[in-house]
Order: structure tokens, then sequence, then C-alpha cells
């Protein structure tokens, strides 16, 4: 794996347990950077399908679609040339719109220039089943095997012409195949959807306000693709015997709970997957239950490594001692405890937001409440800004806020769907 980015991992964490503790929590921070990106060395192969949108919706009002054939085709210009691409439209099916036969092509002046002539040829009409948008996407990448697989999935509206059940079946069928980042335009779309999509396919998800802002998203998450230099990297985590891996956890730069999705190494090992990685940043929250030792001794609780096509990045201990010195046992580690935080931070606007729309009043507030109280706490500056668009903000530090009568659908789901979001731990913090 010569001239792939170099990893560099870190622990934080209060190893020092008290007479009898069980659990360790820690942080862990992965970096990865360089090489050059310019080497033709250092690049995977690549593909990417493009999913659009195109139900009736979309052509009220028609800036939606103008402006996603626009970004359609900025994407497309984004490209590395030999990169495999297709895009297809979605409705209540799926239907290629580039190439015309299902399959995928090499990007190159005379693709590119076929593709956004086809793209521009797209009209609005008919419903919306995401679920069969994701099995074209799912087979053309089978049809055309590469290391890097990723797909952008924009849609204005619910997922109302298949069952919640028959989407979460396809997903269950990608997941592993390829990384989709889903993305809302309009105030018809579900966050909740978006989320789950994101989730599993270890994407991301947003919204968008504004038409206008499709092109630079697309380019943005198309050039992100494209400087990915490591696929199918997964975090792998040995435990001693007598001991569990209560929860594993991306932090940063958003919240996913990856604990149900542990693969079997051995008995004492497993992996958990962590998508394909460029020069980037990424924590992770490790929580391991061990069996008690006695005061003075100390243990391996986990042996954390980041590896890819059997090959180890980086990796850190993870260690555990007992101490009856309460000085020790009860100092709380800054990382710890702020991404802690972030995790209750999103459940809570996710929950506050639930309630709210089932009309109960009293858990929104109290839900809603808390979640402005942490972003204040945690500095997430946008989140709080978010908040105050579906709630009153009386007083921040106490988490006081009464919900405002009226609220637009798409602030609602936008602060629903970047609940997930998260922020670094502030240096003063450290």
């Amino acid at each position: 794996m010569t001239g792939v980015p170099q990893f560099v991992a870190e622990v934080d964490h209060n190893e020092y347990l008290p007479a009898g503790g069980q659990v360790v929590d820690a942080i862990l921070t992965v970096t990865a950077s360089g090489p050059d990106l310019r080497d033709p060395w250092t690049v995977p192969t690549a593909a990417q399908v493009i999913m659009i949108d195109t139900s009736g919706s979309m052509a009220m009002p028609a800036t939606k679609l103008a402006e996603a054939k626009r970004a359609t085709a900025v994407a497309i210009d984004t490209l590395r040339d030999g990169v495999a691409f297709a895009v297809v439209s979605g409705t209540a099916v799926a239907r290629m719109v580039y190439p015309p036969q299902p399959g995928m092509v090499p990007a190159n002046p005379h693709t590119r220039a076929a593709a956004k002539t086809a793209v521009a040829g797209l009209r609005a009409d008919g419903g919306t089943a995401i679920g069969r948008w994701l099995d074209l996407a799912n087979w053309l990448f089978a049809s055309c095997p590469t290391e890097v697989r990723h797909a952008i999935l924009l849609t204005d509206g619910r997922n109302e012409h298949e069952k919640p059940e028959d989407l979460r079946r396809m997903l269950a069928v990608c997941e592993g195949r390829f990384v989709c980042d889903s993305r809302g335009i309009g105030t018809g779309w579900v966050a909740s959807e978006l989320r789950t999509i994101a989730s599993a396919l270890l994407g991301t998800a947003d919204g968008l306000e504004h038409p206008a802002q499709l092109p630079a998203a697309f380019q943005a998450m198309t050039a992100a693709a494209m400087g990915k230099r490591v696929a199918d990297v997964a975090l792998r985590i040995w435990s001693p015997a007598g001991s569990t891996v209560r929860m594993v956890k991306q932090v940063f730069p958003h919240v996913a709970d990856l604990t149900a999705r542990r693969s079997a190494v051995s008995a004492r090992i497993g992996d958990y997957p962590a998508g394909a990685w460029g020069a980037e940043t990424r924590e992770y929250h490790v929580s391991v239950t061990l069996e008690p030792d006695a005061v003075g001794e100390e243990v391996l609780a986990a042996r954390v490594s980041l590896v890819s096509a059997g090959q180890v990045l980086t990796e850190r201990l993870i260690l555990a001692r007992w101490t009856d010195d309460t000085a020790l046992s009860t100092r709380i580690s800054p990382q710890v405890a702020h991404y802690t935080g972030q995790a209750e931070l999103a459940a809570a606007i996710q929950e506050g937001l639930r309630a709210r729309g089932a009309g109960d009043v009293d858990t929104a507030t109290a839900r809603l409440g808390r979640a402005v109280q942490l972003a204040a706490e945690s500095g997430h500056d946008e989140t709080a800004i978010l908040l105050g668009r579906v709630v009153d903000v009386i007083d921040a530090p106490t988490g006081t806020v009464r919900l405002k009568r009226q609220v637009a659908a798409l602030d609602a789901e936008l602060t629903d769907v970047r609940s997930v979001k998260t922020v670094r731990v502030k240096k003063e913090q450290g």
C-alpha cells in the first residue's frame, strides 16, 4: 500500500478505575494525512453513481430540477478521468439517464459531454421510491468493481411509493457495497429517511435551503469522494477474555453508532466498518466492560487499530488500572465528556422534534430545552441557530425554552438532519 495516507491515532481516557469498577470509556482520534494527491500511484480505482429525483414535485418550483441538472453537470466535471460513472433518474421506478443502457462508463471528455446532454433532457413526472433507486445503483456498482464506490442521492420528497420496510430491506442489501451521501431539497423531504440512508451506507445526510446551493454541494461531495485514498477501512478492536465491547460510535465529524455492525474476526476480535479514507480526521468513542481486578493491577482493556486489506494502518492500546485514590478514579476525560454530550444532543433534538410532531408539548419542550443547553455548553453554534428556529430561547444555560407556535417544515427537518453533526473539543477544555 505504498503511497497511501499516513494514519496517526491518539487515545484519550481516564485509565484509573475505582475498586470494583468495570467500565472504560475512551476517545480514539485518527488522522490521515498525505500523500501528494497528484501522484497517480496513490489513486485507487473509483466509481460514482448520481441518483436524481425526477418526481413531479421537482417541477414545483422549476428551479429545483434546473439546479439539480446543473449540479449533476458540475459533479460529472469534478470526476477524475477514468472514474466509472452513471446517472440515474428516480421516480416510482429507477431508470438510466446515462449511459442509456444499464452499466457504467469511464469519465473522459466525450462521456462527460454526452452525459450532460442526457441530463439536460430530464423532465419531472411520477412518484418517489428510493429503495428502487438504490437497487439500481447497487447493480451498477456490482457490474463495475472498483475500490472506492460512491453515490449521491438527491430527493425533494418523502419515500411514499414503497413501504418503509422495502427501503430498510434494500439498505440491508446495499450495506457495505457502497457509500451514499443523501441530500434533501425543497420542503417535502424527511430528515429521518435521509439519516437512515446515510447511517446504513456510511455517508452523510443534509438538507439545502435553496436550489442554488445544489451545484456547490454536488461538487463538494464528488471532490471528497475523489480524494479517498484507502478503501474499505475497518476499526478493529481486540478485548480480553471476560470483557465486552459495550459501544463503538463514530463521534466526529458526525455521530454514527457502529456497535451493532461488528463483524467477528475471532472470538475476541471484531471489525467495525469505517468506509473509505482520504486526508481527514475522525474520532470514535469505544466503551469496554471488564472483569474487576485488585487495586494496583493494570490490564489491557482493548487494542484498537485501523485495518485495510489485511494491513494495520495504525494501532493504540486502551489501558485500565484499579486504584483507591478517588482523585484519580473520578477524573473526567474532557473528550469523553464532550462526545457523550454530543450524542445526547443529537438524541435530545430527535426526540424533541418527534414529540413536537406528535403534539406532546411537555416532552418536546423538555427535550429541546436540554438540546439548547447542550449546544450552548459544547459551543455547537450552528445547532444553536437551528434550534432557535423551532423554539424561543429564554435562557440557554438552563435550557429554558418555549416552543414556537409556527415552524416551517424545512426548519424542523434541517434541525433534525443536522442533529448528528458534531464539533470537536474546544482547546481550552483540553
